[in-house]
């Protein structure tokens, strides 16, 4: 039989922060290299550029009636 310890999995307090320590330095390392590769790049937050326009989509203005009604 396998214990949690061999996952990784715990609910010591300390031990759970330092795999969330380990975790933050190994992403702050990806967002470094990947900055690093992309240059001057601008950083995309997930919005929509106000350069592109999209026609409204019917599905989502006939959703949002819906909504409207209820």
């Amino acid at each position: 039989m396998s214990t949690d310890k061999q996952h990784g999995l715990t609910n010591d307090p300390q031990e759970m922060l330092k795999a969330k320590h380990e975790a933050d330095k190994q992403k702050q390392q990806f967002t470094n290299f990947a900055r690093s590769v992309s240059g001057d790049t601008p950083v995309d937050n997930g919005q929509v550029s106000p350069d592109k326009h999209h026609e409204p989509d019917q599905q989502n203005n006939m959703k949002d009636q819906e909504n409207r009604m209820i």
